[in-house]
């Protein structure tokens, strides 16, 4: 329970980091941020296997390029259910989506979560 509650709070943190970095990607606080990531956990567990698997074909055609497409598509999901949070167009939420796998990433690796 720790674990989940650390990382949903790095998540956060992370989305508002994105949001400061990336133009055109707006959060509104600390609570939008929070419930955008425990959104993008849900929406990351649910709605990405299903779209993963329905653009199979795509994905390899494109050496798996095109999963950072559906990460977008996950981000700007994320914003249409979280009010206060807004991504203004498919740009901003593919660098903001790539942005926050890689830092994810980062922090994951270093921190062993």
């Amino acid at each position: 329970m720790i674990g989940f509650l650390l990382h949903l709070i790095l998540t956060a943190a992370l989305i508002l980091l994105v949001a400061n970095l990336v133009r055109g990607i707006e959060v509104g606080g600390w609570g939008t941020a929070l419930l955008a990531a425990l959104i993008l956990g849900l929406v990351n567990a649910v709605v990405r296997p299903l779209m993963v698997f329905l653009t199979f074909p795509l994905t390899i055609v494109t050496l798996g390029l095109f999963l950072f497409v559906i990460n977008a598509l996950m981000l700007l999901l994320v914003s249409a259910l979280v009010p206060g949070m807004r991504v203004q167009g498919f740009g901003p939420a593919l660098v903001g989506s790539f942005l926050l796998t890689v830092l994810n990433m980062l922090i994951a690796f270093f921190l062993g979560i």
